[in-house]
């Protein structure tokens, strides 16, 4: 018993030192091509590895296409981009059946979410009816078209983009569309040292990214994602994380807390930070670490509530409750 119990052991330990080689192999090579603060990378990197979608709110021209593409080609996944429009259908971002004459059936036509990696471009422009043609992809990971039921590969990663300060011609992304990403995250802009570095790599065109190697594959990433569901969690640190919903649910300042979903998500994503620490156990530093990008862009805000933010909430959440 002694020895299956040390074998065990050891491909834990195999599996925590694959998962920490992984993230360091991709940021160096994400950080070749594209300046990225190290924080939001090493956040990214959790939300990857805990199989979680991304909304990216920033401004045009920080690099947030460089920054997909790059993700997608150091892993050496198949990336897509969709440019939302008003006019976008849902059947040009899940695809559609099209009739085949010579063989007189319907073939399934599949759309641009049949990637590993999709960047949704400004997805506040496309219509709600095309942004809920996206819910079933971020939550099943599959597409339902008539009848059929389509899988989408694995691994699969949305990476939406929205501009925080341009709101004419745009759909506010509904609260069931927003519950669906397990992070919200802003690149900012760079520093004045990178982005000179930035200037002179990139002076010649984007060949940077298009030239970029893979160091790892898709095989390497589901076997992290598999890893992180196996990083324990404790009742304890479970009670923490519903003891942080349930005070945003209680906060006067909110018209919606945090929902069970974004506990979920929250554990998830605690799991996949505690692995890429090297660690088979997540502790309260992991949640809170990660309570503020998980949880705040969650919580819907009172009329009146003019002064605070989401992650100011989820901040005084954290300070008010004491970790099991």
């Amino acid at each position: 018993m002694a020895s299956v119990d040390e074998g065990s052991r050891r491909a834990g330990e195999d599996e925590i030192g694959a998962a920490v080689t992984l993230a360091r192999g991709l940021k160096a090579a994400v950080r070749r091509v594209a300046e990225v603060r190290e924080e939001l990378l090493d956040d990214l990197l959790v939300c990857i590895v805990a199989e979680g979608h991304v909304l990216l709110e920033d401004l045009p021209g920080v690099g947030k296409t460089t920054l997909a593409r790059a993700l997608a080609g150091a892993i050496g996944l198949q990336f897509a981009r969709v440019q939302c429009t008003a006019d976008l259908l849902p059947a040009d971002v899940v695809g559609t059946n099209v009739f085949n004459r010579r063989e007189e059936r319907f073939e399934f036509r599949p759309g641009p979410i049949f990637a590993n990696v999709v960047l949704v471009d400004e997805i506040n422009r496309a219509s709600p009816k095309t942004q809920s043609g996206l819910l079933e992809c971020m939550q099943e990971r599959r597409v339902t078209v008539d009848v059929s039921t389509h899988e989408l590969a694995r691994p699969f990663l949305v990476l939406a983009t929205q501009n925080p300060i341009e709101f004419e011609g745009t759909y506010p992304l509904p609260e069931a569309q927003v519950d669906r990403f397990m992070a919200r995250l802003s690149l900012g802009y760079p520093s004045a040292a990178g982005e000179a570095d930035m200037l002179r790599s990139h002076e010649g065109g984007d060949r940077l990214v298009d030239e970029l190697e893979p160091v790892a594959d898709a095989g390497e990433l589901l076997a992290a994602q598999d890893a992180a569901r196996r990083v324990h969690a404790s009742d304890a640190l479970r009670g923490y994380v519903v003891a942080l919903l349930s005070r945003t649910r209680e906060d006067p300042r909110l018209d919606l807390g945090a929902s069970p979903r974004a506990g979920l998500m929250l554990l998830r994503a605690a799991k996949a930070r505690a692995l890429l620490l090297g660690r088979d156990h997540a502790l309260p530093d992991d949640v809170q670490a990660l309570a503020g990008t998980v949880l705040g862009h969650r919580l819907v805000l009172a009329p009146d509530a003019l002064d605070v933010t989401g992650e100011q909430v989820v901040a005084e959440a954290l300070a008010a409750t004491r970790a099991f």
